[in-house]
């Protein structure tokens, strides 16, 4: 019987973060946010690690309170507005690698992003396995229809606004879209230190999450949508 491959789960979370300052150490229902993610990446039956990759001392700190690892400090270069999710990843691969530590599969996965559940993440690791792709990506239903939105002129005019053939169609009779969500991205290790890029699209899959679970904390709104939802027993998170 062949081997399970071997997955790292990942969780970036620095210091820094200018619209909601802190906001990887915010109480969320008591817990600080980090701690929502690194409990459901512990509760992954196909993730066989979880480490933190942060420069943040107390951020470290609560990620092991919580259960993670953390094998190293992020250098500041990797922290900043600047740096890219490949710079973090790669960064926390290649010292992994370095201590007799190689993984198949890593799966990022964002700390705000506290209402994924460990189910979500075994479903995207079930079906990355089932497709054999080199990566996966969690979305959701659009909250609108795209075919709403568009640019404005300076002058606000409406002119153009439409769509051809999509004034008066109703949202029901529209294809349903999809959005990123922020919450599962499982990518193939190998593939990932060869090209030294994300872009997998050639076999990459979407994984569906429920908009209920797909909250990304970005603002103090986010944030207390998030609390909402913890008022409310998981098993109603539909």
């Amino acid at each position: 019987m062949a081997e399970s491959p071997r997955i790292l789960g990942l969780v970036p979370a620095r210091g820094g973060s200018k619209r909601l300052p802190g906001k990887n150490l915010l109480s969320l229902a008591g817990r600080p946010l980090i701690s929502w993610t690194i409990d459901s990446a512990l509760a992954t039956r196909g993730i066989d690690q979880v480490i933190v990759s942060t420069d943040d001392t107390e951020i470290g700190e609560a990620s092991l309170a919580a259960g993670a690892s953390v094998p190293f400090s992020r250098p500041a270069k990797f922290a900043t507005d600047t740096a890219t999710t490949l710079d973090v990843l790669l960064h926390a691969l290649n010292h992994l690698i370095a201590h007799g530590q190689p993984y198949d599969y890593v799966a990022l996965l964002q700390p705000t992003s506290p209402l994924r559940t460990s189910a979500d993440i075994d479903g995207a690791i079930g079906l990355l396995l089932e497709k054999q792709a080199d990566a996966v990506i969690s979305v959701c239903p659009t909250d609108h229809p795209p075919e709403w939105s568009n640019t404005l002129p300076l002058d606000l005019s409406m002119q153009d606004f439409f769509r051809p053939g999509i004034r008066g169609t109703r949202s029901q009779d529209l294809p349903v879209s999809y959005r990123l969500n922020g919450a599962i991205y499982l990518f193939n290790v190998e593939r990932l230190m060869r090209t030294g890029s994300l872009e997998m699209d050639d076999n990459s899959y979407a994984y569906v999450m429920p908009r209920e679970r797909s909250i990304d904390i970005d603002t103090e709104l986010d944030f207390r949508f998030a609390e909402l939802m913890l008022d409310r027993p998981r098993e109603t998170w539909a």
